[in-house]
């Protein structure tokens, strides 16, 4: 093949290469890198194409404690306990309420309270027209996730809710009615108290005994069920103390009052 022959065979399979990955480069960074690759002798004889993936980003957000009560200061968690009937429990911190000041050492405080959301009537519906929950007895169990790998149950909390609200408001022989304009029940403070120092995150798991009404104004429709929500909740630590000791403290939980409500009735 003479010289000139050759030169255009070269430009010809140019032109051709040219030709195929033009298209292809609308469609991504993948597809001209598989074209590449598929050209017999092209890059220097069989090298790909490396499409560059970004880098993971880390940020100053970075959860060590998933906790969205941490991170928002209060958190609002829904059971449905039947059809288009929901049970809601309402956690908030009391003090400190800056949460990156719960520390292992630091007395916290928090607020909760329960309601009831029956979403197959309006808001404003009489009682009648509602399906009743009643809440006959909550408690507030405890775990601890430490650096150290122990484990520890330092916070409890146990209590009839008829015993927690002024006495007028509805109750019965079922419990403490939830869905009232009272505004169900409501624990003000209670208290987390001093935590093992290598404690990074604490899980609270709340227990209610609810009866569920099945239809409206039909008190042979109740059935009972117990509903659980769980609560994490992180742990920073001290200022200027590494979380390292697996030595637990003393902890318990303390009784608080507000205008209207009766004590907590909080269990150490």
């Amino acid at each position: 093949m003479s010289p000139t022959t050759r030169r255009r065979v070269r430009a010809s399979a140019l032109t051709l290469s040219l030709a195929l990955v033009a298209p292809l480069a609308l469609g991504g960074c993948a597809q001209v890198a598989q074209a590449f690759n598929a050209l017999p002798g092209q890059m220097g004889g069989g090298s790909s194409v490396v499409v560059a993936t970004p880098v993971p980003q880390t940020t100053d957000d970075a959860k060590p404690f998933d906790s969205q009560f941490t991170y928002d200061g209060s958190v609002s968690l829904t059971s449905e306990v039947a059809d288009g009937l929901d049970l809601r429990l309402d956690v908030w911190a009391v003090e400190p309420k800056r949460t990156r000041e719960w520390t292992p050492t630091n007395e916290k405080q928090l607020g909760f309270a329960v309601n009831v959301v029956d979403r197959r009537v309006d808001e404003k519906a009489v009682l009648t027209q509602k399906r009743r929950v009643y809440v006959s007895s909550i408690s507030v169990t405890s775990q601890t996730a430490q650096t150290g790998g122990q484990v520890s149950n330092p916070f409890q909390f146990s209590a009839d809710p008829r015993t927690l609200v002024p006495s007028d408001t509805l109750r019965s022989d079922r419990g403490l009615l939830l869905n009232s304009f009272q505004g169900g029940l409501l624990v003000p403070t209670t208290s987390i108290r001093q935590l093992p120092v290598d404690t990074y995150g604490i899980t609270l798991e709340f227990a209610l005994n609810v009866a569920v009404e099945g239809a409206p104004n039909t008190d042979s429709s109740f059935s009972q069920q117990t509903v659980y929500q769980y609560l994490p909740i992180a742990i920073f630590a001290d200022e200027g103390q590494a979380s390292t000791s697996g030595q637990a403290g003393d902890s318990s939980s303390s009784t608080g009052r507000a205008p209207g409500w009766g004590q907590t009735g909080g269990q150490g």
